[in-house]
């Protein structure tokens, strides 16, 4: 088996791979042939050392991965060799309510991660790939995918008719319209690249501002909303974008913060507004298997493909890093495996 992995050097840099005995599942657990892995901005922060500094070392990074069964310990049932699946980004995250134990087991950080040729799960901890999907497409769910659904439908309650607010191009963003529009929502999408708007209005964005052009985007997304505000907004600038989203969602609204990628000085949050507005702030850290599995049925029954950027071979990893970093990409950026 082979691994990239860091090793207390937290940069791309630092990234290095390395050469292992292949693992064996043990009782309950299964081995899969890892086809293609998912970035997430997570990793990023966790390679830069930004994320945590209690990681294992050597810590194998991401979270995301899809690939086939190659093996299966004793007594597992759910899945069988050859069966195509996908691992949870929370292996303890089942059901139910998140937790600090099932917080914790999220892959590529406190836990080993995928970016791997053989990755190990407990068969709890893993879900059949969506039939029509490619497995580079199916490894970009765990984290994003999930996370937009989580936001929009699991914790939002997102119905027929209303508008979501999506901010930028990364994988959340575009997994949040995709999943908007097959729910029969409207959506206002932002980027700064008129090239990028260009794109959303062809995955189906009703409407779309350059926040760049527009700086009090806020205003517009009110505009376009008949003066009400937007039902949903997908948060992801954090405390750089927060105000303009309170500004920008309906009275009763609510916001999914799922990002915080303020860079230096930003405003106060305004609670004042959240209260007389009566918003409603969710943080969104990802999701539970039955999530995964509830969005897996939608996007089997619609045959929703996600939007995959570029693609880049197993021994490229750390290149695949250096593009991602440049914020350049539109959905997904995928690592193969071997």
């Amino acid at each position: 088996m082979r691994a990239w992995q860091i090793s207390g050097n937290f940069s791309i840099d630092g990234l290095a791979c390395h050469g292992y005995a292949d693992p064996k599942p043990g009782p309950g657990q299964v081995a899969i042939r890892v086809r293609a892995v998912s970035l997430n901005f997570r990793d990023l922060l966790v390679i830069r050392g930004l994320y945590s500094k209690k990681v294992p070392n050597p810590l194998t990074v991401c979270s995301d991965c899809a690939g086939e069964v190659a093996a299966i310990g004793e007594g597992v049932t759910r899945v069988k060799p050859g069966d195509r699946v996908c691992g949870i980004f929370m292996p303890a995250w089942i059901d139910g309510d998140i937790d600090e134990s099932k917080a914790r087991s999220a892959l590529g950080a406190f836990a080993q991660g995928v970016l791997s040729t053989t990755a190990i799960f407990a068969e709890s901890a893993v879900v059949p790939t969506p039939a029509h999907l490619s497995d580079v497409e199916a490894a970009t769910l765990p984290c994003a995918g999930v996370t937009a659904w989580n936001a929009l439908v699991s914790h939002g309650g997102l119905r027929m008719g209303e508008t979501v607010l999506v901010q930028g191009t990364g994988g959340v963003s575009v997994f949040a319209l995709k999943f908007a529009k097959a729910l029969g929502a409207r959506v206002i999408a932002t980027s700064s690249s008129d090239a990028k708007i260009a794109r959303l209005r062809e995955l189906g964005a009703d409407d779309t501002i350059n926040y760049v052009a527009t700086p009090d985007w806020e205003e517009s997304a009110r505009k376009l909303s008949g003066g009400r505000g937007v039902d949903h907004v997908i948060e992801i600038g954090g405390a750089a974008t927060f105000n303009k989203s309170v500004r920008a969602v309906r009275m009763g609204g609510r916001i999914s913060v799922i990002g915080n990628r303020a860079d230096g000085a930003a405003e106060a949050p305004n609670l004042t507004a959240v209260l007389m507005k009566g918003v409603c702030v969710q943080g969104i850290f990802v999701g539970s298997r039955a999530m995964f599995e509830d969005m897996n049925r939608t996007i089997a029954s619609s045959g929703l493909q996600p939007v995959v950027d570029r693609v880049f071979p197993f021994d490229a990893a750390a290149n695949a890093f250096r593009y991602f970093e440049t914020g350049s990409h539109f959905g997904k950026v995928v690592i193969t495996g071997e």
